[in-house]
């Protein structure tokens, strides 16, 4: 493979000179053609290193800005730290202060210790000793939250354009022109194949704000709304989580006709919902991938018969030990903060070989992964539950779901739900809102009696599911609050 950021550079030159007036990037108010590319990321190069800015937070919302001053990182090396707008202040506080940034570019820096310099775009702080990081990095991508203080994934300059030009050998021949980035660019799989992937093509990337694709906070969204921005951008291309899926094909059965190619991951796909999406003519192709393998590793492709999440792309060596999806390939250099990775990344999933394809079998680990594509450690939520007079103990529930879903246990069972949804309305205050709970319910404790405690105090989660399943699982249209069994 010969993805690097030499390479992409060394396209976009050709691109420029084969065919200047093509657009690159639009984010449907503004426009920069290939020609045009060069000299946009030449000046944000000369404004960081004019600032000092060695380690990046790049904090704006999806747009030409985010991708230029992305593209300038990319460029020198710096290191980029995209900062997803779901993060609570804490979390914020927490990636600035383990990256070391020197340097914020986007709304909220002073809050965090930045102060203003004479750009306007770019606020920087003076960092004594900073952290030491994995030699080569140069993009830190955070994970999107299982606890409160996530995990900063150090990648090369390597890793992500390996990826992209990976996909881009998948998707080339269907002659994709246009695609519509409807993730947040912070998101590795939308900065990889919304960004890099179109440019390397010679497409062009389309970049509206998140609120144009009919986004509301990281875990509401408006159909309606991405429908329009759809049919304005006519793209050609789309990457989706499963619960934009589920709501752009309920709104729409029938799928826009510019499109030719839709990649859905992050969390597991119902195959009802990848059925039905088919029926109506949707070109939907699972795939599956991780922040630690520089987002994804296997895909669906067009043309062939579809399998589990897909085969692995060209870059990736996927083997099972006892079972567990092991990953080889623009891997991670490891976590911020912890020893160097292996070679073979450990995912925590488990799986099996359809063929060629991979197919899961479910997660090791406890953590969930929501609709919107938003990891969550529920201990740390049910932490946050339990830290309150009134809830004695809390489980909490989100694999695949729109929204979280949690049992209660009371700390006495007089207390009345209205003291109980306070208490939940007190602890959802101060989470991010992928980890909020949208609906309880109160039951009884859980215990080594029942068979839902272990004699050290663990919660038997497969226990507590089983029991509960049916609620958990259930289908409803709009969450309920406090529903009492």
């Amino acid at each position: 493979m010969t993805g690097s950021p030499e390479a992409l550079l060394a396209r976009l030159a050709r691109h420029a000179a084969d065919c200047p007036g093509r657009l690159a990037l639009d984010d449907g108010h503004r426009r920069v053609t290939f020609a045009a590319l060069p000299a946009e990321v030449e000046a944000r190069r000369q404004r960081l290193a004019a600032a000092g800015a060695e380690r990046v937070a790049l904090a704006l919302d999806n747009g030409i800005d985010w991708a230029l001053w992305d593209l300038a990182l990319l460029r020198d090396g710096r290191v980029a730290v995209p900062v997803p707008a779901f993060f609570s202040g804490a979390q914020r506080r927490h990636l600035v202060a383990s990256a070391g940034l020197d340097a914020w570019i986007g709304p909220g820096a002073e809050a965090l210790g930045f102060s203003a310099t004479r750009d306007p775009a770019i606020a920087t702080r003076r960092v004594a000793s900073p952290p030491a990081l994995h030699a080569g990095t140069t993009r830190i991508t955070f994970t999107s939250g299982t606890s409160a203080a996530p995990k900063g994934v150090c990648l090369d300059g390597l890793a992500p354009l390996t990826v992209a030009e990976s996909l881009a050998a998948v998707v080339e021949p269907l002659g994709i022109e246009r695609h519509l980035a409807m993730l947040p660019l912070a998101t590795l799989l939308e900065n990889i194949g919304g960004l890099y992937v179109p440019l390397w093509l010679g497409a062009t990337a389309g970049l509206p704000a998140v609120a144009e694709l009919g986004w509301q906070g990281a875990s509401g969204f408006d159909p309606r709304r991405a429908l329009a921005a759809i049919k304005a951008f006519r793209p050609h291309s789309l990457i989706l989580v499963p619960q934009l899926l589920q709501a752009l094909v309920a709104a729409s059965p029938e799928a826009p006709e510019s499109l030719r190619f839709v990649a859905v991951g992050g969390a597991r796909v119902a195959n009802t919902l990848l059925a039905g999406a088919q029926a109506g003519g949707w070109p939907v192709f699972e795939g599956y991938g991780l922040s630690e393998c520089a987002s994804v590793v296997c895909l669906n492709r067009p043309g062939e018969p579809v399998r589990g999440v897909g085969r692995p792309l060209p870059h990736a060596r996927v083997r099972l030990a006892e079972g567990e999806v092991q990953v080889r390939g623009a891997t991670m250099l490891g976590y911020l903060g912890e020893a160097a990775a292996d070679d073979w990344h450990p995912s925590g999933d488990l799986g099996h070989w359809a063929g060629e394809a991979l197919a899961l079998d479910g997660r090791r680990r406890e953590v969930f992964i929501t609709a919107y594509g938003r990891n969550v450690d529920p201990q740390w939520v049910e932490g946050e539950f339990c830290a309150r007079p009134a809830i004695a103990q809390a489980l909490v529930f989100g694999e695949a779901l729109a929204g979280n879903r949690a049992l209660i246990v009371p700390a006495s069972p007089d207390l009345d739900d209205t003291r109980l949804a306070a208490a939940v309305a007190e602890v959802n205050a101060g989470l991010p809102d992928y980890a909020r709970v949208q609906e309880w319910r109160r039951c009884a404790p859980f215990t080594p009696e029942n068979h839902q405690l272990t004699a050290n105090g663990r919660l038997r989660r497969d226990a507590i599911h089983g029991r509960y399943r049916d609620w958990l699982l259930a289908s409803r249209p709009h969450p309920a609050q406090g529903v009492t069994p």
